[in-house]
């Protein structure tokens, strides 16, 4: 069974990130990386390319193995784990790429991102008994549920590829959704979106935290739109922490002004 987060100690992080590091032969991608998330928190990270974001991403994600340190979410070790047990475990994520499936309808999308929480086996989905029809119809509801959430309930029939940019950033998200995480990583949801598209994603991000109770650990490289969204942040530069904390302390800290916000004051 999945874990819920009242299954967790309230004081206690939803995801604790301990001396984490990857090695890609010579290359090291992440050094001693440490942090800890809070359930319901917008914890985001930032730092330039190249500083290890995404590979932190993906070594929580189960997609890397770490070459040292431990990763724990919602109580459990994720070492060892592959990405769909760490997906059925209730971390999902986006990618910096989207990926989804092209010449299936936006609707089809988010209902294959269900089938991490479906029952139906091999003999349920031939023999189409009534259980298996009734979890179909489920899905399918709630396929289009997660669709209006994101706000393009209008396109259900539309083929993936030809969605508008910030429209296939919805839509993968609403497919991570069908998931039912406690928690969603997304890596630079706002790249390639204009600026009343970024807005909107700022307000859909806060909307998914107040209606679904979500942790959302978030990837941008718009440094004024992490500021202003994030309730913590951490700071990365080749492949090591430089800085974490509140916003407010993170813009006042003399490295990431010095690396990232130039050399002036805020």
């Amino acid at each position: 069974m999945m874990p819920s987060v009242e299954d967790t100690d309230l004081g206690a992080p939803l995801l604790t990130v301990s001396e984490v590091g990857k090695r890609f032969g010579g290359i090291v991608a992440l050094d001693s990386v440490s942090l800890a998330v809070q359930p319901g928190a917008i914890y985001g990270l930032i730092g330039p390319n190249g500083a290890g974001k995404t590979t932190l991403f993906n070594v929580l994600t189960g997609l890397y193995t770490a070459s040292a340190g431990t990763v724990c979410f919602a109580g459990q070790v994720l070492r060892g784990m592959k990405p769909h047990q760490v997906l059925e475990l209730g971390l999902a994520r986006t990618f910096q790429n989207i990926r989804l499936f092209a010449n299936m309808t936006a609707l089809e999308n988010v209902m294959v991102g269900r089938h991490v929480r479906t029952h139906a086996g091999v003999i349920g989905a031939i023999c189409r008994g009534r259980g298996t029809r009734a979890e179909e119809s489920g899905i399918r509801n709630r396929a289009g549920e997660l669709l209006e959430l994101v706000g393009i309930g209008g396109q259900r029939p539309t083929l993936a590829k030809h969605l508008s940019y910030g429209d296939q950033r919805r839509l993968e998200i609403a497919r991570a959704l069908a998931t039912e995480p406690l928690a969603l990583a997304l890596d630079e949801p706002a790249a390639g979106m204009n600026p009343v598209e970024r807005q909107e994603l700022i307000r859909l991000i806060r909307r998914l935290r107040a209606e679904l109770k979500l942790t959302i650990l978030l990837i941008e490289h718009d440094v004024q739109l992490v500021m202003g969204l994030c309730d913590r942040i951490a700071v990365l530069d080749f492949g090591r922490k430089i800085a974490e904390g509140t916003p407010r302390e993170v813009r006042s800290d003399p490295l990431v002004i010095a690396a990232y916000l130039g050399s002036e004051s805020p």
